[in-house]
């Protein structure tokens, strides 16, 4: 092999691994929280974040007001001792003040689209970046929107297509002022090995660097670069390959070879003194690393001594002795709710209205790895966590008429719909429309509407649902093995109540593109009403019973009735899809107590008198114009696994995730359910975790900016803010921020496992994913040591008493 060819094959090397370091996006319509950075697990988080900062300016940091504003008030000086203490750097406390009123002042990388813009004036010129994402941006919103034949583009490569397209653009060169700039594109080369190639040579590229330049390069359009990410992972789920990285990466380096051409030409005086500047770049770029990564250190000490400050407080609340409980009885009621941090709220509510109430956390997509298809449609969406691929389909039942009108109706809405949205038929639609629409416009501005969802729109009510793999029906004993392990991992095996209600959660929004975040990310950006009504039609079936108890070793009660009901987040009302059974136990007024307690607690934080919360908490979800009716998941920062009974009397804020967790019963299996629950839901915390720490970080880059602004592209994909710019991914600003303040604080997740430390260890040697959020700090794993009265923290396969220096080898 030539030294031409071993080079080219290291640049090939550069441009797959820059492209791995961007994690995917989800469409609007299963719009789930994603870590941003979750491709870069496998480095520490300080070094991740140095390296972002210096290559593209991100923030995975607060400014330092936002620490200074919390000194004293929150962060105290036995916080800011031990996480000194904990990360060993040279400083001290004063120090560490004074770093409180300084400024940085660091260089970071440049493009070269940048290096050419500070020779321009950019008070009277649209800047080279700008005008660069403008064009890439709506480039791919036309490729990858709903409407472009996918297919066609790749017969041809998503660059030739790109290339097919800026060269019949004329306008680009007309709005840049850049006579003869045109000849460039046509100058450039047809395919992206050639273009790679040239591109080398130029700007005398070698492939030790190229990887990070060709990353900063995708985090200049990173919206885009996240959705052909997206691309990627689906394909990967369904065993295959779609990886257009490489070809977004040439998308935006020709750019570069264009601008370094046509600088060269039309700027011979000043060209040669900025291609050098330039190139000097990559000469620094080492120890431009090292000073952002140090420059950073003292913001870590007062990032980790926040974390210290919530985490002690907890810690205290967790050791407390728990209040002695009254003698196992038969519960009145059980109700299985999401781990989600808002249910905290509303269980905790449930729970004050009897000491006979029972509540569970559990994963909201109900431990069913199903798709749904509804009848009368070939649609099918995923209704499990978007780490995860389908193993099952639940399909609608319903005879042959009901089915067909179902078809119908599909039809004609989609048709009607898709007419409303093409661009030749808009101006004649709104003239034909439009009185109608302004009636409903007066209408809804000033009577409002009923809340409207897709699964509103798809399920049909009392429908039942026939779970399918491969095409067959299951038979009831395999419907008992699916439930078996649903219950087991629930801790829910024995004692069963009159009544179990099973409690997915959904929100009620309206003219809100980004109304899956709110939704259960655990169901895929979907409301839970499609698991629950499964998973209550199937432990409600006399024959699964039947197997469940002889095969299983789980026998329930001829009298527990298993109830599906949805939480609504949003107005905190439990929605029933069948009625409520008939019991001794006033259940209707205890969930109707429960509902209002709820929303009495969230009123505060909304602006809401506490007073009027039952009327105008859910007169805010019919309102179209509000921006925020509800704060999500803003302010998680822990997730609890453990017996309900370590955290009931505790007032957790809704703040926490909460999973209910049995370590005896699951001892003596080896821990299967420890193991799921730390290889699933705890990625999945993690995640939500980290895409509200980098909406409020670095809310331009990794959040979708104002609502008011929003523009929907390619139907689903994302929003624009405004008409154009990159895709806005993550959370809109309205989500994090109240106006005046954050009302999310980015702090790591601190997961605490009630479960012995040498499972918990053994788990984590086990997953290398595991491992990696636990020893480069992208959360922090502490288990409960009621026997030694004291919180352990594991990290790099040590434990260590928390909040202290004192380690010990993990078993």
């Amino acid at each position: 092999m030539s030294s031409n060819e071993t080079r080219m094959d290291a640049l090939r090397e550069a441009v797959t691994a820059a492209g791995r370091r961007i994690a995917p996006t989800w469409p609007l319509d299963q719009l789930i929280a994603v870590n941003p950075w979750w491709e870069l697990r496998d480095k520490p988080l300080p070094a991740v974040a140095s390296r972002l900062a210096a290559l593209g300016q991100v923030n995975c940091l607060m400014p330092r007001s936002w620490y200074r504003a919390r000194w004293q008030r929150e962060i105290r000086f036995e916080h800011l001792a031990a996480a000194l203490a904990e990360t060993g750097l040279p400083l001290d406390e004063k120090q560490l003040l004074a770093w409180l009123d300084g400024e940085d002042q660091l260089a970071h990388w440049h493009n070269f689209s940048d290096q050419v813009d500070g020779t321009r004036d950019l008070e009277r010129q649209v800047s080279w970046h700008d005008e660069i994402v403008h064009q890439v941006s709506q480039f791919c919103a036309s490729v990858f929107s709903g409407d472009t034949p996918l297919p066609a583009v790749a017969d041809t490569g998503l660059y030739r297509e790109w290339l097919d397209a800026v060269r019949n653009d004329r306008g680009i060169e007309i709005m840049m002022g850049e006579r003869g700039l045109h000849r460039q594109f046509e100058a450039l080369p047809d395919d992206e090995d050639a273009l790679f190639q040239a591109a080398a040579e130029a700007f005398e590229l070698g492939p030790e660097l190229a990887e990070d330049y060709f990353h900063a390069l995708l985090l200049e359009v990173n919206g885009w670069a996240s959705w052909v990410a997206y691309l990627r992972w689906q394909a990967n789920l369904a065993g295959g390959e779609d990886d257009r990285m490489p070809a977004l990466i040439a998308i935006r380096l020709a750019w570069e070879l264009v601008l370094w051409r046509h600088h060269g030409e039309q700027h011979a005086e000043t060209a040669a003194i900025v291609r050098r500047q330039w190139r000097q770049q990559f000469d620094r770029l080492p120890g431009l690393l090292r000073q952002h990564r140090d420059a950073q250190r003292p913001a870590w000490v007062w990032q980790r001594a926040a974390e210290f400050a919530f985490q002690g407080s907890l810690h205290d609340s967790l050791l407390a002795p728990v209040p002695a409980a009254a003698p196992a009885e038969r519960p009145s009621l059980q109700a299985v709710f999401c781990i989600d941090v808002r249910s905290e709220v509303y269980r905790r509510a449930l729970e004050a209205q009897d000491p006979s109430i029972q509540t569970l956390g559990f994963a909201g997509f109900f431990g069913l790895p199903i798709a749904y298809a509804p009848a009368g449609s070939a649609y099918e969406r995923p209704q499990l966590p978007g780490l995860l691929p389908s193993a099952l389909t639940a399909v609608e039942a319903g005879d042959e008429a009901a089915v067909e009108a179902r078809s119908r109706g599909f039809n004609s809405r989609a048709r009607w719909e898709a007419f409303g949205k093409k661009a030749p038929a808009a101006f004649g639609f709104v003239e034909a429309a439009g009185i109608g629409y302004a009636l409903r416009l007066l209408r809804e501005s000033f009577v409002g509407g009923a809340p409207a969802h897709p699964v509103n729109e798809h399920c049909t009510h009392g429908a039942r649902f026939e779970l399918r793999q491969d095409g067959r029906a299951l038979d009831a004993a395999a419907q008992a093995g699916l439930v078996a392990g649903v219950l087991g991992a629930m801790t829910l095996t024995r004692n069963f109540a009159p009544v179990v209600l099973l409690a997915g959660h959904g929100s009620s929004t309206r003219n809100n593109p980004h109304f899956a975040g709110l939704d259960c990310g655990a169901c895929c950006g979907q409301t839970g009403e499609v698991n629950v009504r499964v998973l209550a039609q199937v432990l409600n079936d006399a024959d699964v019973r039947a197997h469940l108890a002889s095969d299983h070793g789980i026998p329930i009660p001829a009298d527990t009735r298993f109830v599906p009901t949805l939480h609504d987040t949003t107005t905190d009302e439990l929605r029933f899809f069948e009625a409520l059974p008939e019991t001794d136990a006033p259940l209707a007024d205890w969930i109707a107590a429960a509902s209002a307690a709820t929303r009495r607690e969230r009123a505060t934080a909304l602006g809401v008198s506490p007073a009027r919360s039952d009327s105008d908490i859910p007169a805010r979800s019919r309102d179209w114009s509000q921006v925020r009716p509800e704060w999500g998941l803003a302010g998680n920062a822990c997730f609890i696994v453990a017996p309900r009974s370590r955290s009931r009397h505790l007032n957790l804020g809704g703040r926490s995730f909460l999973h209910d967790y049995d370590r005896h019963a699951d001892a003596e299996a080896g821990y299967p359910v420890l193991e799921l629950i730390m290889t699933a839901p705890m990625v999945v915390t993690h995640w939500i975790n980290m895409q509200y720490n980098a909406s409020v970080t670095d809310p331009t880059r990794y959040g979708s900016g104002n609502k008011v602004l929003h523009n929907v592209v390619g139907g689903n994909l994302g929003v624009f803010e405004g008409n154009g710019g990159d895709l806005r991914i993550g959370l809109p600003l309205q989500s994090v921020h109240d106006g005046e303040d954050w009302v999310h604080a980015p702090l790591r997740l601190s997961v605490y496992l009630d479960a012995p430390a040498e499972a918990i260890a053994a788990i984590a040697e086990k997953h290398e994913v595991v491992r990696q959020l636990i020893d480069n700090e992208w959360l922090y794993l502490f288990r409960i040591d009621d026997e030694a009265g004291e919180i352990q923290r594991l990290h790099r396969g040590r434990w260590s008493v928390a909040g202290s220096s004192a380690t010990s080898a993990a078993a």
